[in-house]
């Protein structure tokens, strides 16, 4: 009967597009109806909508001490399917659809555990965390909504194991400035902005090399950059995108001053569109998201390569850890899938830890 009521709720979620972008989302969109609808009126529920298709809900029965976070919106849908991706199809124990794995099914999972049991419940369901431009978790936090709780449990694709570190993402737009006029001219050595580049990008590549440490590896890249007019052309202006994962305990901030630093950085000028620290960021540590992993008998993983929610909640001091269905290789696909395995273990796992830790 569970594993029935939960395949019901993520074929509905699954149904309702919420492919970010475009993101088109609202308070009063049919998908916050339906959440409401399938917690039940014992809840206190509250929705924020924030604009541009960004929506919080939080639902609270009781006193919890732990928070569930779950992003409600997908990465768009590719072509190339074999099942469409907003409708849910099972087949060979596998559950496809978009969101499906990243992280719809764990979102049924918690909203079969909340009429499976009257025990304090509290979670929050969020719109926009694909994409980099998220903004509901961090006003959340700011407005104090974390204060009363002790843990909080982001919902993310983890194979059902408790995730205590992750990378972080950091993502840098730059413009580097020279003075425009003939290659001919002796000066196009020093003001070219292309040249200008050119030395930073080569202290920015030894200088990510040095960021690794015991046996981990951080990522560096610079993934696009133009600029100049022709070849007899002083170049005036390079524009780049660069990002970085940095390890757990890493300081993003630190990082980009670090890069500012560089040779020729004084012609640069740096936006940042998007930074998420790791888990933990620097002058943290994760020793009672841990202790609660052991204590509630999960499983420990071994680390996340990429991003996650948690590490905002960590760095407003509430310990956080990343737990849910499925694995990372199996969403963002053509054809995303999660097994009726991994769903049935998170829906016993959150059962659990809701029944024990209310």
């Amino acid at each position: 009967m569970s594993r029935e009521r939960l395949l019901r709720h993520l074929k509905a979620l699954v149904a309702f597009d919420t492919q970010n972008p475009p993101r088109n989302i609202s308070g009063k969109s049919l998908l916050i109806e339906y959440l409401r609808s399938a917690l039940g009126p014992k809840f206190e529920i509250d929705v924020t909508d924030h604009g541009a298709g960004r929506v919080s809900f939080f639902a609270r029965r009781g006193q919890p001490e732990t928070l569930f976070n779950v992003h409600l919106d997908t990465v768009p849908a590719l072509e190339g399917a074999r099942f469409p991706p907003l409708e849910m199809t099972v087949a060979d124990d596998r559950v496809y659809g978009r969101g499906a794995c990243d992280i719809k099914g764990a979102a049924a999972c918690l909203l079969t555990v909340a009429r499976r049991t009257p025990a304090p419940m509290a979670l929050l369901f969020t719109t926009d965390e694909e994409g980099g431009e998220g903004c509901c978790v961090e006003r959340f936090i700011a407005t104090g909504g974390c204060h009363s709780f002790r843990q909080v449990i982001v919902a993310e694709p983890t194979a059902c194991r408790a995730e205590v570190l992750h990378r972080g993402y950091l993502s840098v737009r730059g413009v580097f400035r020279g003075r425009s006029g003939h290659s001919a001219e002796r000066r196009a050595l020093e003001d070219s902005a292309v040249h200008r580049y050119s030395r930073w990008a080569a202290a920015a590549l030894r200088e990510a090399d040095r960021l690794d440490q015991d046996g981990l590896r951080s990522c560096f890249n610079i993934g696009t950059v133009s600029g100049g007019v022709k070849s007899n052309v002083i170049a005036d202006r390079v524009d780049l995108h660069w990002s970085a994962r940095l390890l757990p305990g890493q300081s993003n901030e630190r990082f980009l001053d670090r890069m500012r630093a560089l040779e020729a950085g004084e012609h640069a000028e740096w936006q940042v569109p998007f930074a998420g620290p790791p888990l933990p960021g620097a002058d943290l540590d994760n020793e009672q998201a841990e202790a609660f992993a052991r204590q509630h008998g999960l499983e420990l993983g071994n680390g996340l390569d990429f991003w996650t929610e948690a590490s905002l909640f960590a760095a407003a001091g509430i310990p956080a850890l990343v737990l849910g269905p499925g694995h990372i290789e199996q969403a963002h696909v053509v054809d995303e899938w999660v097994s009726l395995a991994q769903l049935d273990r998170a829906l016993e796992t959150y059962s659990q830890l809701v029944a024990g830790h209310g």
